[in-house]
């Protein structure tokens, strides 16, 4: 087999002048006119996210559910058919570890999510230990009361300023 047979249908410019492929280039976004990394991207990809949605309240309600969890630190088994009393902890963490991931995932749901995040919190706290030992129900009102609270950012003056156009 000849090299002109591995070539694909269309060659690029180079393939016509040299005959060989050339390897293909890593394609990086341009940011002011200089080449960024991956990590870059990736923090920036995090920052957008981060911005658009109520994210330190659903972390808070998240780590609020794990700890509520942690404190009822019963074997599965045992929490499966002791009754609610076993139960609890892991029905209440769990809801606020959802309720966290909703407010992430979904922020138009973060009224809801973050209303009854705060009652499951408030609720954790006489059926779970004290709500993990009263910080996991005081963190979680908490996270649930900044995903309730949380809206999307509103265009300053000045970039409504730029988009509006003058006649």
């Amino acid at each position: 087999m000849s090299e002109a047979s591995h070539m694909t249908q269309h060659p690029t410019i180079t393939q016509e002048r040299t005959g060989r492929r050339r390897a293909p280039r890593r394609v990086e976004r341009r940011h002011g006119g200089r080449a960024i990394g991956p990590l870059a991207v990736l923090r920036q990809w995090f920052r957008a996210f981060r911005r658009t949605r109520p994210f330190w309240g659903g972390l808070w309600t998240i780590v609020a559910g794990a700890e509520i969890i942690k404190a009822m630190s019963f074997q599965i088994g045992l929490a499966l058919t002791g009754g609610w009393s076993y139960s609890a902890g892991y029905v209440m963490g769990g809801a606020l570890i959802l309720f966290g991931l909703v407010a992430w995932f979904a922020p138009h749901y973060r009224g809801l999510a973050g209303i009854l995040a705060f009652l499951i919190a408030l609720g954790a706290f006489p059926t779970a230990n004290l709500g993990g030992y009263l910080f996991g129900s005081v963190v979680g009102v908490v996270g649930a009361s900044m995903i309730w609270s949380w809206g999307p950012k509103r265009p300053s003056k000045r970039q409504l300023a730029k988009t509006t156009p003058t006649d």
